[in-house]
């Protein structure tokens, strides 16, 4: 799903005009989440269908960070905009975010010129004791993107590029989901990030056609240099069969370092709060057996490699089953 600047322009006036006439705060609070879920809803029906499995509560506040996420990189992916204008409205978005952290109410936000997205996540910032820089360090993922250029190793990778735009946005998630005594916040951070970094390679590998055509490379150098490939033979082209033969290995090797990340969380689902983890599990299931794909020889470079409905069902819950049609008609 792709939305374009005048979509999410209308979208904030609609949303704006909701809650300038909200009566209350919890009024303001349903008024954003309900708009929040029509975006997880438009650009995730993997994620959408897993997150069913939460608490409401929770669920609520995983919908607004999904879309504090997916509009900047909105931005970055799909505004027809040159980059040094995309790196404006970045700037613009993380000025206004530290705005609204010194704010409070999402009312007063919104009468001050906050964006409904940054309002509501400012407030699930503050009542979860998110340290700020974590959505900083995303937005700097996102400049990373605006101005793409390739790297070394997958340390850089991680360390330069999948820091911001997966582990922190797993840690929003661990402070909201909880964690199980005797397990700490470190250990539950510890799992969102091996978590992060497996859905985002897994991503790359799934995107690896799309990415290129954005410019993007996301295989480290080193990588492809195994495969006999230059950075020069991948901006030119991934057509001929040698080409993409080695490429194709290179992405399966992400896809083998993202199992691994996979298999740690499986193991340490525990250290989760009891009433997430059945989300979370759905979670690792479904994109894990998405990377398995890839590693079993399916081609993420002759078409975008997705689960069927079917497929996505059998990985579900079986005791929660009834949450998925009911999701669909908006009854929870």
């Amino acid at each position: 799903m792709v939305w374009s600047q005048t979509q999410w322009q209308l979208l904030d006036a609609s949303v704006r005009r909701q809650l300038e006439r909200a009566p209350s705060e919890s009024e303001a609070w349903k008024a954003i989440v309900s708009s929040a879920q029509q975006i997880l809803r438009s650009f995730s029906s993997s994620f959408f269908l897993v997150t069913r499995f939460l608490p409401v509560a929770k669920r609520s506040e995983v919908e607004v960070i999904y879309a504090s996420v997916r509009f900047p990189d909105g931005i970055v992916d799909t505004f027809p905009l040159p980059a040094n204008e995309q790196l404006v409205m970045l700037r613009i978005w993380e000025e206004l975010y530290l705005e609204s952290l010194k704010i409070n109410g999402i009312r007063n936000r919104i009468f001050a010129g906050v964006p409904w997205i940054l309002a509501g996540f400012s407030e699930i910032v503050i009542r979860r004791h998110i340290p700020a820089e974590h959505y900083l360090a995303f937005l700097s993922a996102m400049r990373r993107d605006a101005c793409p250029k390739p790297f070394p190793t997958l340390e850089n990778l991680i360390d330069e590029y999948v820091y911001g735009s997966a582990i922190v946005v797993g840690y929003f998630l661990s402070y909201v989901y909880g964690h199980k005594q005797p397990a700490g916040l470190s250990d539950a951070l510890e799992c969102a990030r091996r978590l992060g970094i497996a859905l985002q390679l897994t991503n790359f590998v799934r995107d690896v056609v799309e990415y290129h055509r954005h410019g993007r490379l996301y295989i480290p150098l080193n990588l492809l240099a195994q495969e006999g490939l230059e950075l020069s033979d991948i901006k030119s082209d991934i057509a001929s069969p040698e080409k993409q033969a080695g490429l194709l290995r290179a992405a399966r090797a992400l896809a083998a370092h993202a199992e691994a990340g996979y298999d740690f969380a499986r193991r340490n689902l525990y250290v989760f709060s009891p009433d997430c983890r059945a989300a979370i599990d759905a979670c690792i299931e479904v994109y894990g057996k998405l990377n398995r794909k890839f590693l079993d020889g399916v081609s993420p470079l002759e078409q975008r490699v997705s689960l069927s409905a079917m497929e996505k069902f059998r990985l579900l819950p079986p005791g929660k089953y009834w949450r998925v049609p009911l999701a669909y008609v908006r009854l929870i």
